[in-house]
């Protein structure tokens, strides 16, 4: 019977115990908060959206994306989905392929699982940070902070990344994975909210609309999504920012300039923007310019949308704006940019981008191709997902790959 240390009682971890218990092997996971699962309870705003169906490998990033489709083919979403069935999780697809509780409650997703590891005969020890692994020939010695040492067969870290500090996810995987001599590429937060240069937001922020954003480097566009945009006091918020915001990290950290473009007005073409825009303006005479807008776009955004176009005087008569005003006002409306100055940070990134380099790993088992009987699984590997579960089908795949080769 192998005896198995799991670091970090995350998705991935919680899976790697189940998968090497139910294979016979003695586990023990050995958690820094006072309970296991806590990030899992803050996914899907507390609904869980646990997988997507249309999870595979082109969802992912890294160095080496490819490095996640044995995993992803290994436990697959159907086998999560089945997995959870079995443990009576029922689900429900929305939009976009997401996979969420019939509960609607993330806590169902953990209750579940804690009771399977239960059942299973898992040892949970809590308020236990592990401060270094030491390889030996015969197996692993792990000491915690507390002074308290233990030794094992195998180990697998699952101990996360540095997104969300408040649970527990605080970089600290990477020094012991780094003490094991392994190296990490860049780190960076992502699904983030994005900073912005400029002094309107504080006038729009809450305003929220249906859009496009896309990242701008070098006059091109790299990334591109669409859904609703939120505005805050720092800059922009929402579904499509933090899926396209990965780019905008990954620029900053190398040094170079990225660029929000949003589009207020997606739903028709510019020349069919300026028809409509010349007929309003027409058919409104003599209203002020600010209430000519009013009801084609949220009230709040107009008056800032108008200084924007360089249109200074808000009362004048809507009727007497020039064509040139018009053009201005139009490509506002179609192609507002600002200069982004950073993202929002760890403490509001849903994800670690970067991690344990994908080459010192092997793919099908997840174990370190430097040190024998050590195991990789979840956010500490250089593997990140889209929004929309697909990171934590990632955990449920790489974990039960190295629970399972961590128990033979």
């Amino acid at each position: 019977m192998k005896k198995v240390f799991v670091i970090g009682g995350g998705a991935s971890g919680m899976m790697a115990a189940i998968a090497a218990r139910r294979l016979g092997a003695e586990v023990t996971i050995l958690e820094r908060n006072q309970r296991i699962g806590k990030k899992l309870l803050a996914t899907g705003n507390g609904r869980c959206n646990y997988t997507n169906i249309n999870a595979d490998v082109t969802c992912y990033h890294g160095n080496d994306p490819g490095f996640a489709e044995s995993a992803l083919t290994g436990f697959t979403v159907d086998n999560t989905i089945r997995f959870f069935e079995k443990l009576g999780i029922e689900r429900k697809i929305e939009e976009g392929g997401k996979v969420f509780p019939m509960s609607e409650q993330a806590s169902s997703v953990l209750d579940v699982i804690r009771y399977e590891l239960e059942q299973l005969g898992v040892n949970i020890i809590c308020e236990a940070l592990v401060r270094n692994i030491s390889a030996k020939n015969d197996g692993f010695i792990i000491e915690l902070e507390n002074g308290q040492v233990y030794k094992g067969d195998r180990v697998i870290i699952a101990a996360g990344g540095k997104a969300m500090p408040s649970s527990g996810s605080d970089g600290s995987g990477f020094e012991l994975a780094k003490k094991l001599g392994h190296k990490i590429t860049d780190i960076f937060p992502v699904l983030v909210q994005l900073m912005l240069e400029g002094s309107c937001f504080k006038r729009i922020e809450g305003v929220k609309f249906e859009g496009t954003a896309e990242i701008i480097h070098n006059d091109k566009s790299v990334a591109k999504d669409r859904g609703d945009i939120l505005f805050a006091n720092y800059g922009v918020s929402g579904p499509p920012i933090l899926q396209i915001s990965r780019k905008a990290g990954e620029l900053l950290i190398n040094g170079q300039e990225a660029h929000l473009k949003i589009v207020i007005m997606d739903m028709m073409s510019k020349e069919e923007l300026e028809m409509l825009m010349r007929k309003r303006l027409q058919n409104a005479g003599n209203k002020p310019i600010d209430f000519s807008l009013v009801g084609l776009i949220n009230k709040r955004l107009i008056p800032v949308v108008l200084t924007e176009a360089g249109i200074n005087d808000l009362k004048r008569p809507a009727a007497d704006l020039s064509v040139q005003e018009q053009k201005e006002l139009i490509n506002v409306l179609t192609d507002w940019r600002f200069k982004i100055r950073g993202t929002k940070g760890w403490t509001s990134a849903q994800v670690t981008a970067g991690g344990v380099d994908t080459t010192e790993i092997d793919t099908a088992t997840m174990e370190s191709k430097i040190t024998k009987g050590l195991f990789f699984c979840g956010e500490i590997i250089d593997i990140d997902g889209k929004c929309g579960g697909f990171n934590l089908q990632w955990a449920w795949s790489s974990g039960f790959v190295a629970g399972q080769n961590a128990a033979l």
